[in-house]
């Protein structure tokens, strides 16, 4: 991961840049990231799976880690970005997924992700393992936390070194509330304190050093805090700078740590230029992109229905509805109003659980007649520009047809759009 060590070198030496992860596994947010990279002539772009999503048993994708390498490296092939533009990268990888078990048994699970992934050519590694087991205590001591951590990067760096390829780096630490949203209103946030982001760090090296990881501990570089920004279904915090300044000054003594940042879904893109700026060089966005993939398939609902006509219509958002309705294992345990509130939510919550409903065979039928009709009988670009103004636009600039697909993937690139603005600001000097 030499792309990622230059980054964190050319931060620490004063540039205000940074990187942002898109956390997804959707085929057409995959698409629309490998485009906007290309379209943006980035160096490289980086796509994270998380242990929820992709993991041995399949996560709540389907997908096994060489699975999703697989299908992210098709996808950029497809759209003509070189795959060794795009760098992979795995969050929250520890024992997230079986905490129902004993620690000792999520963490021999734990070990296998980690050694799947490196071997499948993840090469940026989140060794989170902050979350209690069946038998622990709450919370884990730090201590605990940082051995743990320290046994799956042994596993990641013995994997690296049978498998090949470039050495791994390395994020350390967590984020409250757990990734994807926080589950109920937030109060306003508490930033962490400079002195648990070095002690984190401190507990950390000791133990790497004890372990005989000292040469993985130069390849960790960067430690998840929480600089004050997050989302709930309904509401935003936004990143407060002065909140911060002695948590972004925390790290002048580390030579190549910087901060990753969580949930940075829905900030401004001043914010986004801000938090880098204040050495949150990693910016994390998942919710974020899938909350504008569902905004363009719901005006493509709307277009097809004034344009085709509601009788012939595929009636994809309200399949959608209804089949959250129907399986309501994956919004149950976040969403707890009723009636037109509740159907509010599934469709419009910040949270955006309806990202684990779009594989369903019935949404995917319907979305696939509702792309096909539109296909069929093109819909005016008056019409088009009415529900998707900016993608129209986007789409006319590059003398492409406003097909289904390419509207979607235009809106989900202005967002990408605020994070590459946000992270490569000598591109933005360049273009003035």
């Amino acid at each position: 991961m030499k792309a990622m060590i230059d980054l964190v070198a050319r931060h620490k030496s004063g540039q205000a840049c940074g990187i942002y992860s898109v956390c997804s596994a959707h085929p057409l947010v995959i698409e629309a990231t490998c485009a906007h990279a290309r379209d943006a002539d980035l160096d490289v772009v980086l796509i994270e799976a998380t242990c929820n999503q992709v993991n041995q048993d399949g996560g709540y994708t389907g997908m096994t880690p060489d699975m999703f390498r697989d299908f992210v490296h098709d996808i950029a092939r497809k759209v003509g970005l070189p795959v060794e533009r795009v760098l992979l990268g795995g969050d929250h990888l520890g024992p997230n997924p079986w905490t129902g078990l004993s620690a000792e048994e999520a963490m021999a699970k734990a070990g296998v992700l980690i050694e799947q992934y490196v071997a499948a050519g993840f090469r940026k590694i989140h060794a989170d393992c902050s979350m209690s087991c069946a038998d622990d205590p709450t919370p884990l001591p730090e201590d605990t936390i940082a051995r743990r951590a320290a046994r799956l990067i042994k596993i990641a760096e013995a994997t690296q070194a049978r498998v090949g390829g470039e050495p791994c780096v390395y994020v350390i630490g967590t984020e409250v509330p757990v990734p994807g949203g926080a589950a109920e209103d937030l109060p306003e946030l508490e930033v962490t304190t400079p002195e648990a982001a070095l002690a984190t760090i401190e507990a950390h090296r000791v133990i790497f050093a004890a372990d005989g990881l000292s040469d993985a501990w130069a390849r960790v570089i960067g430690v998840v805090v929480q600089p004050g920004v997050e989302f709930d279904h309904h509401k935003v915090i936004d990143y407060q700078p002065a909140k911060a300044v002695e948590l972004s000054a925390a790290l002048d003594a580390q030579s190549h740590i910087v901060f990753e940042a969580h949930s940075t879904d829905y900030q401004t893109p001043k914010a986004l230029k801000t938090l880098v700026e204040d050495h949150f060089a990693i910016l994390k966005v998942g919710p974020g992109v899938t909350f504008a993939l569902r905004e363009a398939l719901w005006a493509l609902d709307a277009i097809e229905r004034e344009w085709i006509g509601a009788d012939r219509a595929s009636g994809f958002r309200q399949v959608a509805i209804e089949r959250m309705k129907a399986d309501p294992r994956n919004w149950s345990k976040y969403y707890h109003a009723t009636g037109a509130d509740l159907d509010f939510d599934l469709q419009y919550s910040l949270s955006d659980r309806i990202r684990y409903y779009w594989p369903d065979a019935e949404i995917a039928a319907a979305q696939a007649a509702m792309f096909a009709n539109l296909t069929d009988n093109p819909p005016p670009m008056a019409l088009v520009s009415q529900y998707l103004p900016g993608a129209n636009a986007a789409l006319r600039n590059s003398d492409l047809a406003a097909t289904p697909a390419r509207l979607v993937i235009a809106h989900i690139g202005a967002t990408l759009e605020t994070y590459r603005a946000a992270c490569n600001p000598e591109l933005e000097s360049a273009r003035a």
